[in-house]
């Protein structure tokens, strides 16, 4: 019973690797093949410091601007934010958009 429980919680507040998912070594790798990194988070975040050669697109922007600076829907596209949460919901915009490869910073920056 105990374990059950524990499964439970460790699901729904814990969340694995999913197959969108990527590691910093796998973005590295996805960078220099020319991938375009997407920081989700708001624009003062991004000042604060981002990984370099990103561009900031905020999530909460996708659906208004992302189509008219990201024309090739099938160029790869590597999303992050803080902690993954923003970047997550940014992925399932773009797949809503049209997007086919786009993976997700596992995690954020943290």
């Amino acid at each position: 019973m105990f374990e059950k429980i524990t499964t439970r919680i460790n699901r729904k507040f814990f969340r694995h690797m999913a197959s969108y998912d990527i590691n910093l070594s796998e973005l590295k790798k996805k960078q220099l093949q020319g991938a375009v990194i997407i920081d989700v988070r708001n624009h003062k975040e991004y000042k604060e410091g981002h990984i370099e050669g990103s561009i900031n697109i905020p999530e909460y922007e996708i659906n208004n601007n992302f189509v008219n600076i990201i024309k090739n829907k099938n160029i790869e596209i590597v999303l992050y934010c803080s902690s993954g949460y923003r970047s997550i919901k940014a992925y399932k915009k773009l797949k809503k958009l049209g997007y086919n490869k786009i993976y997700n910073l596992y995690g954020g920056l943290e």
